[in-house]
């Protein structure tokens, strides 16, 4: 009997040591938890009165991009994260997707009103700007890679929000749209028939109406990516060549295509690209698409135009600048910036004859500034180095045509290799991006090399 309730027991923990290993099996099989969409109130200024949804993948990367995905009138931000390809492409590549929901007429983003016109305008593009603000601060999103992308309605809001701030998107996918200020008003929009009234103007009309927005702006402005089904009913297919020329014209190209291939049956692609070989503009025909874009496929093209699969393309080196021109190379903001060797200074008395023009455009939480700096002594100045001091908590994020470092309130600006020298009676300028809290007080004074300057 011994001998039977010992082999009974064996035979028992032999299967108990069997279940436990398949239920361990099982279990370390079971993939972790998908990432969901979540939906965040309060976060900042929303003039637009937008809901917001974000998307943040299991494989996020520790500084991740962040891209602003806008939905078709009639749409909402959560029927744009089903029914489009973004999302998985976030899990494969680590970065964010903001999905906003409009609540215009129809669920239309606005970009027909006066204020959906001009930076700051208390309407959809300032909620908009708050939602990147959030996700930069609340998620440590990379405000050097900051994207919009959207159909129809959201394509159009794509076009205005490059243009409104260039300084924070590096690059658009328009899936359907218009160009910016298309739509003079209210009345000239109607998202039920066939919104295509913005034929006829010339490139540089359309060009100029970007610079207008942002007149103290002098780049880098950001690479576009257009698409429009040569069959669409809805937002005429003709709206295609008026995004050309308008994005053509803002960067300084020739409305020739400097390549033209067919990447996939049916789809036609025209690449327009600086000196340098970096495509600026892309344009895709999809022939005998109606407005049911994006298709399958295409957002991954999106996204690689963006630069965030590993095989985008790369950043053209920086142009010799002139005052009517600006570096195509993205801003940046460096730990480590400082002058070049060849722009030490050469005078210690330089920096006392200056004068320094600060303007800052701010919205919600976050604001962008130009800083002009005039030489008003007799001697030319040969390298140089801006500080400041913030009397609040600003906090510099990104910048163009410095180097720009920040320790505390204490904000050091930099001459980058291109632009070390400001003649007699000359001047030069740098902006940047930044986030603050509470009021945005411009600084009490700022230095040229150690010397103080007057502002005005």
């Amino acid at each position: 009997m011994k001998r039977l309730l010992a082999v009974l027991a064996g035979a028992v923990a032999a299967v108990l040591c069997a279940a436990v290993a398949l239920v361990s099996v099982l279990v370390s099989a079971h993939p972790a938890a998908a990432a969901t969409l979540t939906e965040v109130t309060n976060f900042g200024a929303n003039p637009g009165n937008l809901r917001m949804y974000v998307y943040v993948p299991n494989s996020a990367q520790q500084n991740p991009p962040i891209v602003l995905a806008m939905h078709t009138c009639g749409g909402t931000g959560p029927g744009f994260y089903s029914s489009t390809e973004f999302a998985s492409l976030a899990d494969r590549y680590g970065f964010i997707v903001i999905y906003p929901s409009a609540s215009k007429k129809m669920n239309c983003f606005d970009n027909w009103s006066d204020a959906s016109k001009v930076r700051g305008g208390q309407t959809d593009p300032v909620s908009l700007m708050s939602m990147v603000t959030y996700v930069e601060q609340q998620y440590h999103g990379d405000p050097n890679r900051v994207f919009a992308t959207g159909a129809s309605s959201g394509a159009m809001m794509t076009n205005a929000m490059l243009a409104l701030y260039p300084e924070v998107f590096k690059a658009g996918a328009a899936f359907m749209g218009v160009p910016f200020t298309c739509f003079p008003n209210e009345a000239a929009y109607n998202p039920a028939g066939n919104s295509s009234p913005c034929v006829g103007k010339t490139a540089q009309q359309w060009g100029d109406a970007v610079r207008n927005a942002n007149p103290g702006y002098r780049g880098p402005w950001p690479r576009m990516q257009l698409w429009h089904g040569t069959s669409d009913t809805v937002v005429n297919y003709a709206e295609l060549e008026e995004e050309v020329k308008q994005w053509t014209n803002v960067h300084g190209l020739s409305q020739t295509p400097t390549t033209t291939d067919t990447p996939q049956s049916g789809w036609t692609r025209r690449r327009y690209a600086d000196a340098s070989g970096t495509v600026r503009v892309e344009a895709y025909s999809i022939q005998g698409a109606g407005h049911s874009l994006p298709m399958s496929g295409m957002a991954a093209v999106a996204i690689q135009f963006f630069g965030l699969t590993g095989s985008g393309p790369s950043p053209s080196p920086s142009p010799t600048v002139s005052p009517s021109a600006s570096p195509s190379a993205s801003p940046s903001v460096s730990p480590s910036a400082s002058p070049s060797p060849s722009a030490s200074p050469s005078n210690p008395q330089q920096g006392a004859s200056c004068r320094i023009t600060y303007r800052a455009n701010s919205w919600n939480n976050g604001f962008t500034a130009d800083v002009t700096i005039t030489n008003t002594g007799t001697a030319p100045v040969n390298g140089w180095t801006v500080t400041w001091t913030w009397p609040g908590n600003q906090q510099v994020t990104n910048a163009w045509n410095a180097g720009v470092t920040q320790s505390g309130a204490q904000v050091t600006a930099r001459n980058v290799s291109y632009n070390p020298a400001i003649p007699a009676g000359g001047s030069t300028s740098f902006g940047f991006q930044a986030s603050y809290s509470g009021s945005n007080t411009a600084p009490a004074g700022f230095a040229l090399n150690g010397a103080a300057c007057t502002t005005g």
